[in-house]
């Protein structure tokens, strides 16, 4: 297949967690947004959680009217994120797994065991335009039920194989990315545009990126911690060099 560009989504979440850390308006996640335009970002996605943990209300509302980027609006399958989904009207709607307790997204979204409960959602969010993708994990069975739900995007979950990394387990990580490779060929032959995301770093963005099934990575939590030394727009422009050496080179 032609390996095409690659896009890099900004998850500017912890931006508004320093924020919320201390109150106020510092820093906003809006100019997080246009400082990512400026260094090569494709796109800005923020996850509104239950909780309120990071993002609010106001910062989609701010985001999808201030910001010229497509807004990746990440979100639980709840009535209640749907209903601020149709009325904001985002690029896209990525449904994820949300637990309470968690700290971060843990896995990806069971589509087959839910499919039922996201079959209405799905209908719903596309009716009113949002482009769906699913937080799925690299697996056969539930790139089949994004399939069957109609979801024209799914985003592979890539952190069990960054923390392999991380960790040094270099035989399993090489499992985990045979995982992403698989899943995101076998995702493109059934006609469903694969994106990536979560737990990735400078170290673990190359091989990722290689993937040439996958058309959009979407990177958070490292880049808000490496602008506390190199700024934000230096991050994200490091970040968007290592991926497209590495999609230049998978050619």
């Amino acid at each position: 297949m032609t390996t095409s560009a690659l896009r890099l989504g900004i998850n500017i979440d912890h931006v508004a967690t320093v924020r919320n850390a201390r109150g106020g308006l510092l820093p906003d996640p809006v100019r997080a947004a246009k400082l990512a335009e400026k260094a090569g970002a494709d796109g800005i996605t923020a996850h509104l959680r239950e909780d309120r943990r990071h993002i609010l209300d106001a910062d989609i509302e701010h985001l999808s009217s201030e910001v010229a980027l497509p807004l990746n609006f990440e979100m639980a399958a709840t009535p209640e994120m749907v209903e601020i989904a149709v009325r904001t009207r985002p690029h896209a709607a990525c449904i994820v797994p949300e637990k309470r307790e968690e700290r971060t997204t843990e896995g990806g979204l069971d589509a087959r065991g839910q499919y039922n409960h996201l079959q209405p959602i799905v209908a719903r969010l596309r009716d009113a335009g949002a482009r769906v993708s699913l937080f799925i994990e690299p697996d056969e069975a539930q790139l089949e039920a994004a399939m069957r739900l109609g979801a024209p995007v799914v985003e592979l979950h890539t952190g069990r194989y960054c923390d392999l990394v991380n960790d040094g387990e270099t035989r399993q990580a090489a499992y985990e990315l045979d995982r992403l490779r698989d899943a995101a060929r076998l995702g493109s032959a059934m006609g469903i545009e694969i994106h990536a995301g979560h737990g990735i770093a400078f170290d673990t963005v190359t091989r990722i990126a290689e993937i040439p099934e996958i058309v959009e990575l979407n990177i958070g939590h490292f880049l808000v911690g490496e602008a506390i030394f190199i700024g934000l727009e230096g991050a994200i422009r490091e970040m968007r060099r290592l991926m497209d050496e590495a999609r230049a080179g998978a050619r």
